[in-house]
């Protein structure tokens, strides 16, 4: 028996859910019926986890009572939140599915797009944000989509490459306080290449934000960062001008902050890594990035 594909995918979060949702778009009504139920499954999960929602199970009973390991799955298993306590959550473990008429192996990982850079997978979701942190190159001109990031990323540093972007809604957008913008400038990339000082954005976004802008249009400008538990929209009306993640726009709005230039997709990207590829693999990411618009053409 041909042994299944197997695909890395996040544990939990909006990457999976993303995942799931294209997994099902091309699976059937089987992929269909198990991507909404892992999915309902962890955003009740979490509700538990933040207090918003109760059980009365214990959290090993609801574990066993979700997971089906004699069957094609899904089947879950336990971390440590990061929440006050450190309770224990519900994670995505694994299922099987059909895609293109090829069996699926989904492993959930915590950091798939390091699973791919280690080997174990030729195949993998996660976000674009961590191609962006860990291995795409900087330079003096800056990235505005995801077509232009495997050309950004070294060949002796991975054999991982972005296959197609989901169209995840979020991005990195450009905020500032009104009376940090002269009359009659719009807050976009030209506003950032004049601008010189401070800059406020999330530490963990430093070198994803060197690279979207550009090392070019940051000279002359000082990164500063939120204070432990400060939200980032309240700290980036504080400075005056920063980058932050926007769905709607409107925690930052409530701040008083302007919404300028989207400067770049917070996506879930289908990654291959290049040096594990097979026929069935390659098969089986042309089936997953149809139909999707950010499809990146092979180089």
């Amino acid at each position: 028996m041909t042994r299944p594909a197997s695909i890395a995918v996040p544990r939990k979060g909006r990457p999976l859910e993303a995942a799931l949702e294209r997994l099902a778009a091309v699976g059937g009504e089987d992929a269909a019926r198990m991507a909404d139920d892992v999915s309902s499954t962890l955003r009740y999960e979490k509700a538990v986890t933040k207090g918003t929602d109760s059980d009365e199970r214990g959290v090993y009973d609801r574990l066993a009572e979700y997971s089906d390991p004699e069957g094609r799955g899904p089947e879950y298993t336990l971390m440590r939140d990061d929440r006050e306590g450190h309770p224990r959550r519900v994670v995505f473990d694994s299922a099987l599915l059909e895609v293109d008429g090829r069996e699926v192996r989904l492993v959930g990982r915590e950091e798939p797009f390091r699973a791919l850079r280690t080997h174990e997978f030729a195949l993998g979701f996660d976000s674009a944000d961590l191609v962006l942190e860990e291995v795409v190159g900087l330079a003096p001109e800056g990235l505005s989509d995801l077509s232009d990031v495997n050309a950004r990323i070294d060949p002796r540093d991975t054999d991982v490459r972005v296959a197609t972007g989901l169209g995840d809604t979020v991005r990195h957008t450009l905020m500032a306080k009104p009376e940090a913008l002269p009359a009659g400038a719009d807050l976009d990339r030209s506003f950032i290449d004049a601008y010189e000082g401070p800059l406020c954005i999330s530490p963990r976004y430093e070198r994803l934000v060197e690279a979207v802008l550009g090392t070019e249009a940051l000279d002359g400008v000082e990164f500063v960062y939120p204070d432990p538990g400060q939200e980032e929209e309240a700290a980036i009306a504080e400075t005056g001008v920063g980058v932050y993640l926007t769905v709607t726009g409107g925690t930052a709005r409530d701040h008083g902050l302007v919404l300028g230039e989207d400067l770049f997709p917070s996506e879930t990207v289908l990654m291959e890594n290049e040096a594990e590829a097979t026929k069935a693999t390659r098969s089986l990411e042309i089936a997953l990035a149809s139909g999707v618009e950010t499809a990146l053409s092979p180089e």
